[in-house]
């Protein structure tokens, strides 16, 4: 089903939020279940790049169950109850989440997913991967999966400049990107794109364009976050060696209502925001929750009496 074709309720947020619509597809809470399937990445292993994005430290967005040295059922068996007892969570998404999980043969995929299909309350997939590490063998596979359960694909895109994804070492320029999203748009398969908010290589105007850039794509989920500047990480070493602006929290804030505003109102936002923990955290330092961060947008933007798509073309 489309996103387009689930019913909107009516809710305190202004923007339309992934657990919302799940839960009106499910007609229930749907959590989602992080894994590490032992996935690497072509800009790690040398196939285009070694080192990895700039900024990429896995330690800074994944739980502690979600780690190779568990078996995948393992991992699924042991975040399963966790979610159910934290948040009351009824149905479950398991989110290949480390690396590219898409870099590997047909074959492997297929055995890796079906083992995530196969347990008890998983009504579906996330996979989250690069838009260079897809072909049409694999979005035949993920087409036949979609027939059976919920399957987005999250490409991480980070920004749609050239020049930026050179700074970051990404391996691949925005055009891999669009095609990846031509291949699995209308099949049946979910398409998401991921963004990072606050690169140097860009003004503020250019983020601000990207939400109507991203609209005119056929994209279903967005997440969004601002640049966080971590430990391990390259991007962390340039930051030491020559400081560059970070948002603030109020910046961000400001930034993430004209963000939304210009961006479709049929896009499902998964995330708005990360929170690396604070052992490995270099900048920005906000010393806030994910509820207050939600709290304080949601605030902001009734303030200005704006919601996402307010300025779109009708």
């Amino acid at each position: 089903m489309k996103t387009s074709e689930i019913p909107v309720k009516p809710a305190t947020r202004r923007y339309r939020a992934f657990g919302q619509y799940m839960k009106d597809l499910y007609h229930a809470p749907v959590y989602k279940v992080n894994v590490d399937a032992g996935f690497t990445c072509p800009n790690r292993d040398g196939s285009i790049a070694t080192g990895g994005c700039i900024y990429c430290n896995n330690d800074s967005f994944r739980p502690a169950a979600c780690t190779s040295s568990l078996s995948l059922h393992q991992q699924i068996e042991k975040g399963i109850p966790y979610l159910r007892s934290r948040y009351g969570a009824e149905k479950f998404i398991v989110y290949f989440q480390p690396f590219t999980n898409t870099y590997a043969s047909v074959d492997i995929l297929e055995r890796l997913y079906r083992e995530a299909l196969n347990n008890p309350g998983v009504v579906g997939l996330a996979i989250g991967t690069r838009p260079d590490c897809i072909d049409r063998a694999k979005i035949a596979l993920l087409e036949r999966l979609a027939r059976e359960a919920f399957i987005l694909v999250e490409y991480g895109l980070q920004s749609v400049y050239d020049a930026t994804l050179q700074f970051i070492n990404r391996g691949h320029d925005y055009a891999c990107f669009q095609e990846a999203v031509r291949l699995t748009a209308g099949t049946g398969v979910h398409v998401g794109a991921h963004l990072i908010l606050g690169f140097p290589t860009e003004t503020r105007d250019q983020m601000l364009a990207m939400a109507g850039e991203i609209s005119r794509q056929p994209i279903e989920f967005l997440k969004i976050h601002q640049l966080q500047v971590v430990k391990g990480t390259a991007l962390a070493d340039h930051y030491e060696k020559a400081p560059f602006p970070t948002f603030t929290y109020e910046e961000y804030i400001a930034m993430l209502a004209d963000f939304l505003e210009l961006l479709s109102p049929d896009i499902i936002l998964q995330r708005l925001f990360a929170a690396a923990p604070d052992d490995i955290l270099v900048a920005p330092v906000w010393n806030k929750t994910r509820s207050e961060v939600l709290r304080d947008l949601d605030a902001y933007m009734e303030q200005r009496g704006t919601h996402q798509g307010k300025k779109t073309a009708a």
